[in-house]
């Protein structure tokens, strides 16, 4: 968890905004789930996407790929990644705790805005994220389409009903 908390403190000090998506997300949602990687979409106009990638830097993350950090800021260059390489996400890790992983998508399946906008507040120790909502969850699964990813869909649509139900 303390790696966590200043995981999420970096960010929130360099003032990017991001929205947590992924197993921590489904977790963050109540359902109890294994997840080794933290899942960010972010925003990607340059200089917020520089600033995410210093602010993990920082902190020791380093490309799994054999690019430069600051690369990720450049838009073409993501994009030429997606489409050339198949790439969805860009992963870090840290050498010194080499199970600590963040993913950063390199395009906005979801407008960040209407991302942001729909996002919620959850507790993660002493810090606050911003995780997706339920629906953008399964949108986001959905579009994934792993066998893992359908079988998150059916328990978020578990918990969004019972949300409903308790309205």
């Amino acid at each position: 968890m303390a790696t966590l908390g200043r995981l999420f403190r970096a960010l929130d000090d360099s003032g990017v905004r991001y929205v947590v998506v992924g197993g921590m997300a489904m977790v963050l949602h109540g359902h109890a789930r294994l997840t080794l990687d933290v899942d960010l979409v972010i925003d990607l106009a340059p200089e917020p996407a520089r600033k995410a990638v210093a602010a993990l830097t920082e902190l020791g993350y380093s490309p799994r790929v054999p690019v430069a950090a600051e690369d990720f800021a450049d838009a073409e260059l993501r994009e030429r990644w997606r489409l050339e390489k198949g790439m969805e996400v860009f992963s870090l890790w840290n050498p010194d705790d080499p199970m600590s992983v963040v993913d950063l998508f390199v395009h906005h399946p979801i407008g960040f805005d209407e991302l942001w906008a729909r996002s919620q507040p959850a507790r993660l120790g002493e810090v606050t994220v911003r995780i997706a909502s339920i629906a953008d969850l399964i949108r986001l699964k959905k579009l994934a389409g792993r066998p893992k990813d359908l079988e998150d869909v059916h328990f978020l649509e578990q918990i969004l009903g019972e949300a409903g139900d308790a309205e």
